[in-house]
């Protein structure tokens, strides 16, 4: 299959089939609704994803202040709103064709500048009867929350690669050399995607030379593939930004924000590990099926 075919077969909305159901049915419904308005006035995906991100930087300021249970509130609806933009920038991007290297680079970009600004706003307020202890347990989770972010995406970007053949959601070519600043830098995420991802490399070489060996076979094993991995990335969605939104409003609430970040460092980083290891297995049991 051609890029351009590939191109083609990108969808304006997200692969239904692999969404958490907070996704499903609430965030991208919205967002949806939102994708032809911006595309009618001529809004591009990276205005919307900078948009977004300003909600983000609000949210942080709001969180700072979240002894005072409105603006915890305020803040918990800030990112509501950066979770509905941020679903619009990629719908918006297929629907006008005009995702590019930049456009991934900006929204990953955004997705972090949105957790650190909440991540410092709380550190902030807990440092003043926390002391230095807080910006080091806020550190602390930023990394764990940064590597769990990179293997969830790349597990999402594997099932729209491999499974739908969309050229949208291929990782870029690590033995080439990358062009331009935002060639750069999708090449530094998609390598710590990599290596947050175990196993992911292996059936990369795997997956793909079978496919290519096989042409005739292409829509047969992608197809499998869909019907095997859906339900696996399905389980992927606790990973997702939306229950550390949720998560963070509830600390905030209960105005106890250290028990989030301690939960971000143990409990998601265990997470982790688990479907890490079943994602292994998953890989190998896979290629053995289509191999036989």
């Amino acid at each position: 299959m051609s890029d351009a075919a590939l191109g083609e077969s990108d969808p304006v909305r997200r692969t239904y089939e692999i969404e958490d159901p907070t996704n499903l049915y609430f965030i991208h419904p919205i967002s949806a609704r939102l994708v032809p308005v911006f595309a009618k006035y001529g809004i591009t995906p990276n205005t919307v994803s900078l948009a977004g991100m300003g909600c983000g930087i609000l949210a942080g300021v709001s969180y700072h202040f979240y002894a005072a249970t409105w603006c915890a509130v305020l803040g918990f609806a800030l990112m509501f709103a950066w979770h509905v933009l941020d679903g619009a920038d990629g719908q918006l991007a297929r629907l006008t064709k005009t995702y590019s290297e930049l456009g991934k680079v900006l929204d990953g970009i955004c997705d972090y500048v949105t957790f650190t600004a909440v991540y410092v706003g709380l550190a902030l307020a807990m440092s003043h009867y926390m002391g230095g202890w807080a910006w080091a347990l806020v550190a602390c989770s930023g990394i764990a929350h940064a590597v769990q972010s990179a293997a969830y995406e790349m597990q999402r970007q594997d099932y729209n690669f491999w499974g739908w053949g969309r050229a949208s959601a291929a990782l870029p070519k690590l033995d080439a050399k990358p062009k331009g600043m935002a060639g750069h830098l999708h090449h530094l995420y998609a390598r710590m995607q990599l290596w947050a991802a175990g196993g992911a490399v292996e059936f990369h070489a795997g997956f793909g030379a079978l496919l290519a060996a096989n042409p005739k076979r292409e829509a047969g094993l992608r197809a499998a593939y869909r019907e095997s991995f859906a339900p696996v990335i399905r389980r992927w969605g606790v990973l997702c930004a939306n229950y550390r939104t949720l998560g963070l409003f509830i600390a905030a609430l209960i105005k106890l924000p250290a028990l989030y970040f301690v939960f971000e460092i143990l409990g998601f980083s265990a997470v982790l590990v688990v479907l890490l290891e079943a994602q292994k297995v998953h890989y190998r049991a896979f290629l053995a099926q289509v191999r036989a």
